[in-house]
């Protein structure tokens, strides 16, 4: 795996507890999303008979808001499956926007990254 300079290689174990981490992450966000999906699921069964407006307005947030968290759930599923994919395929750490090593550090501390720091800046000036 790249590193920048100045920074230790990734060893064996490093890349496995990473690895371990994210489908520990997996394995709890599709327990979320399912939850989530039967939470939903149960709250558009309920019966609305005699609510009024109040009611109404208070459960459609809620749902919306339900919804919400689940799409992010299933945004942070979809962006971990693709760091572990990435460490299978030996392209974890580089870069998807300059090819450059993207860091060890970054990495560790997010390691769902894709871009390189500088990357990520101009990105996010955009």
């Amino acid at each position: 795996m790249p590193v920048r300079e100045g920074e230790d290689r990734w060893t064996g174990t490093e890349l496995a507890e990473v690895r371990a981490a994210l489908a520990a992450q997996i394995t709890a966000l599709e327990a979320e999303i399912a939850a989530s999906t039967t939470q939903i699921a149960e709250g558009d069964a309920a019966d609305g008979a005699g609510d009024d407006q109040a009611d109404t307005g208070a459960k459609t947030y809620e749902r919306e808001h339900e919804l919400s968290l689940t799409y992010n759930s299933r945004d942070l599923l979809a962006q971990t499956e693709r760091a572990v994919q990435r460490i299978d395929a030996g392209t974890y750490g580089i870069c998807e926007s300059c090819a450059r090593p993207v860091g060890k550090a970054r990495l560790q501390a997010f390691p769902r990254a894709t871009l390189c720091v500088s990357c990520k800046q101009r990105e996010e000036r955009r």
